[in-house]
């Protein structure tokens, strides 16, 4: 027998431990000050599978900002709010080879955001999002999450302001320029939504719980808004490196430059992971390390 409900807590250890060892190999991301703070060596995982079974281990209590692991469930909040249709007028659905800040594509592709999972789809959909300001959107936002997922995310002020201190001028470039391209209405507002929405925080359980509402089916959600997110997280969710883990771990995926990641095993269950030290892409060394023993060993990956 294989798939997630077959896992042992032997065969999690196992796998934790080995994970654990590679996270001397990264680095934590340094560009926000507070993020800077974090321990490289913090591993946690918290598994959502059958029914309510679940598995946890490592630094569980860690509690820490989604940053781009946001994306996807923005994405989900407005396929939901306004449908697909509506929702690629604004953005593509194209992997990007470039990285995932890249004005550089932005402007090679006339200002139409490759991709929701990219800084720049992000931010054109943060624009779009439900609410008069941005911290009505953000709270909206986390509110429909909360219900819907059963987790318990809020907003980490302390982070906030530590991204705005960042004051990150790719983003900014990114903000006017698909302000001139009129993917943009509101260059202000969309921008200081992105901020905050990739501040919304939380710790492991809560990831694989919000992990959960794109792996099973529910009577909230669409079936087709699961299957969108979930294809466009396997092509583009680990930026340039998607089609790479695409190929060696075979399933939907999303990263933030925190160390959140989390996978959706459709059908099956959600693994979440928190491990802050990154490669240079900006993806998590340890939690892919452990996605893949898992998905290999369990036999997890979608195409079979």
């Amino acid at each position: 027998m294989v798939g997630l409900e077959t896992l042992t807590t032997t065969q999690l250890s196992a796998w934790v431990q080995q994970a654990k060892a590679l996270t001397y190999q990264g680095q934590v991301a340094h560009r926000i000050p507070q993020l800077a703070l974090a321990n490289p060596h913090s591993f946690a995982v918290h598994i959502c599978c059958g029914a309510e079974q679940t598995f946890s281990q490592g630094d569980t209590d860690c509690v820490f900002p989604l940053m781009s692991a946001i994306k996807p469930f923005a994405l989900l909040y407005l396929l939901e709010q306004v449908g697909a249709e509506t929702v690629f007028q604004w953005v593509g659905v194209e992997p990007s080879d470039a990285p995932f800040n890249s004005l550089e594509q932005l402007v090679a592709d006339h200002g139409r955001p490759r991709n929701p999972m990219i800084n720049s789809g992000a931010i054109t959909l943060a624009d779009k999002l439900p609410g008069k300001d941005a911290s009505d959107r953000t709270q909206q936002l986390c509110q429909w999450l909360n219900q819907l997922a059963g987790c318990h995310l809020k907003l980490d002020e302390i982070m906030l302001a530590s991204v705005r201190l960042a004051n990150s001028q790719a983003n900014r470039a990114i903000t006017q320029y698909l302000t001139k391209a009129g993917y943009v209405k509101n260059p202000e507002i969309a921008l200081d939504t992105y901020e905050q929405i990739c501040c919304i925080s939380g710790d492991v359980e809560d990831l694989a719980r919000l992990g959960l509402l794109l792996a099973r089916e529910s009577r909230f959600i669409e079936p087709q808004h699961r299957r969108i997110v979930n294809s466009l997280m396997l092509t583009c969710g680990l930026y340039e490196a998607s089609s790479q883990y695409a190929l060696q771990i075979g399933l939907p995926m999303k990263s933030g430059i925190s160390g959140a990641l989390f996978a959706v095993v459709p059908s099956q269950g959600a693994v979440a992971c928190y491990s802050p030290a990154l490669d240079s892409v900006g993806n998590p060394v340890a939690a892919i390390a452990f996605v893949e023993a898992l998905s290999q060993g369990l036999q997890l990956s979608v195409f079979g």
